[in-house]
C-alpha cells in the first residue's frame, strides 16, 4: 500500500515549501525541556536528576522539572519521529520511488541513526536515545509503515487502554495518601556511574556500559512513536485547522493526565509530602507512565499555535530553525554538558551556590546558545552539521551539500 503524497518532490531531503510549521516549532521548543532534563541529572549524577534535600526556591523547581520536564520531555519527540517516518515515506512515494527504495532509504536513515546514537553514547552521554529511535524506526519501517488506516486505529486505541492503568495506579497512590502511609522516604533515583567518574576514560568506559541498559528502556517508545505515525497519517500537523478539536482535546488530556499524575512525585520531591518507600516507588512509577501522555499533549499545543501564525516572527522563526536542526542542537547540549558540568572539567553546577539553581541557569544559558546559531544558520540556509551528515549518509555523496529547509506551508 502506498502513503499518499500531496505533491511530487525530489528523493533527497525535504525542502523549503514542503515543511509544516508545528513540528519545527514543537522540537525547538522542547529542546528546551530536554536540556533542563539532561542538566539536573548530570549535575546530581543520577535519572531522574534532582536534588532530594531542598530548601527555599529549590523545592519550586523540583515541583516544577517533575510535573513539567522529567519524562515529559522525550515522550514529545518520539512522537515527532513516527510522525516524521510518515513524511519521508510520503515525500519518496510522491517521487516515484518504488516501496523497495523507500524501505531502502528509511532503512539506511535508521541504521546510521543507531551508529550516531553509539557514537553519542559512548563520546558524550550515557543517556543517548538516537540508538533507540534508529532501533524503532527500523521495526517501524519493517512492520507498520505499509498497513493500512485500520491496523493503525489500533495506536489511539493503546493509548486509551494505558490512559486507564495510569488512573488505576493513580488511585492506589491517592488512596495511599489519603489512608496516610507515612514516613520520610526519598523518591528512589538510579545513580549513574558515568556522571560521577573522575575522568573522561573512565566516564567512557562506564557510558559503554551504561548505554546498552538505557536503549533497551527507550524501545517501548515504540507505542510513542506508532502514535504519532497513525497522527501523520491524517496529516493533523499539516492541517491543524481541520483537526482543531482533536488537537484541542489531546492537549488538555495529555498534559492534563501528565500534570495529575505527576503532582504526587513532584511534592514529595519538593519536601511537602511524606510518604514510605513503598508509596515513594509508586509515585515514581505512576509519574513515568502519565509522563508519556506529556509527549501527544505538548506536540498538540504546538500544533494550535502554528494554526493562529500566519507567518513566523523573530521568536517562531528562531525556534523553527533550531527544530529543523534538532539533531545538532541535541548533540551541541551533550558536548556542552561535558564541558561545563563534568567533575572532571569545569563542574559549574557544584561552584555557584545551589546546584539546582546553577544547573538549570546553564540549560536555559546553551539552549539559547543553540536557538541562535540555528537562527544564523537559517539566515545563510545551511542545514545543521549533524543533519547534513546523516543525510548524505542516507541519501549518497551526491546529496551532501546545501539544503533550504525552512517552513513555508503549514
Amino acid at each position: 500500500m502506498s502513503i499518499d503524497a500531496a505533491s511530487r518532490t525530489s528523493r533527497g531531503p525535504v525542502r523549503r515549501a514542503e515543511r509544516a510549521l508545528a513540528p519545527d516549532l514543537a522540537r525547538g521548543a522542547m529542546l528546551l525541556i530536554i536540556a533542563l532534563a539532561n542538566v539536573a541529572g548530570v549535575v546530581f549524577a543520577g535519572q531522574p536528576g534532582f536534588d532530594a534535600t531542598p530548601e527555599g526556591v529549590e523545592r519550586g523547581l523540583n515541583l516544577l522539572l517533575f510535573e513539567l520536564v522529567h519524562a515529559r520531555g522525550y515522550p514529545v519527540f518520539a512522537v515527532m519521529f513516527g510522525y516524521g517516518l510518515v513524511q519521508l515515506a510520503r515525500r519518496q512515494d510522491a517521487s516515484g520511488a518504488t516501496p523497495k527504495q523507500v524501505r531502502s532509504v528509511l532503512m539506511h536513515r535508521n541504521l546510521w541513526l543507531v551508529v550516531f546514537g553509539f557514537a553519542h553514547a559512548a563520546l558524550l552521554n550515557y543517556g543517548d536515545f538516537l540508538g533507540a529511535y534508529g532501533i524503532i524506526g527500523i521495526v517501524m519501517t519493517l512492520v507498520l509503515l505499509r498497513r493500512g488506516d485500520k491496523f493503525h486505529r489500533i495506536a489511539p486505541a493503546i493509548w486509551a487502554v494505558a490512559a486507564v492503568q495510569v488512573l488505576v495506579i493513580g488511585a492506589i497512590v491517592v488512596s495511599g495518601i489519603i489512608g496516610g502511609s507515612g514516613g520520610s522516604a526519598p523518591l528512589p533515583a538510579i545513580h549513574i556511574e558515568s556522571l560521577a567518574a573522575p575522568g573522561y576514560l573512565e566516564s567512557m568506559l562506564d557510558r559503554l556500559g551504561e548505554w546498552p541498559t538505557h536503549t533497551l528502556t527507550v524501545l517501548p517508545f515504540i507505542l510513542i512513536a506508532w502514535l504519532g505515525m497513525w497522527a501523520a497519517r491524517g496529516r493533523v500537523l499539516e492541517e491543524p485547522a481541520r483537526h482543531r478539536t482533536l488537537l484541542r482535546w489531546t492537549a488538555v488530556l495529555g498534559l492534563g493526565v501528565a500534570i495529575a499524575g505527576g503532582l504526587p512525585a513532584a511534592l514529595v520531591s519538593a519536601g511537602w509530602l511524606h510518604v514510605n518507600e513503598s508509596a515513594a516507588g509508586l509515585m515514581l512509577t505512576l509519574h513515568g507512565a502519565s509522563g508519556m501522555f506529556a509527549g501527544p499533549g505538548y506536540v498538540a499545543v504546538f500544533g494550535l499555535i502554528a494554526m493562529r501564525i500566519t507567518r513566523p516572527g523573530p521568536v517562531a522563526g528562531a525556534l523553527s530553525a533550531l527544530g529543523r536542526r534538532s539533531l545538532s542542537g541535541y548533540l551541541f547540549q551533550s558536548v556542552a554538558w561535558l564541558i561545563l558540568l563534568a567533575p572532571f572539567t569545569l563542574a559549574l553546577g557544584h561552584r555557584f551556590g545551589s546546584p539546582t539553581v546553577t544547573g538549570l541557569i546553564t540549560a536555559v544559558a546553551v539552549w539559547l546558545v543553540t536557538v541562535l546559531i540555528a537562527r544564523l544558520l537559517d539566515k545563510r540556509e545551511q542545514a545543521g552539521p549533524a543533519e547534513m551528515v546523516l543525510r548524505g549518509l542516507t541519501y549518497g555523496p551526491r546529496r551532501k551539500g546545501r539544503v533550504i529547509d525552512a517552513p513555508a506551508r503549514r
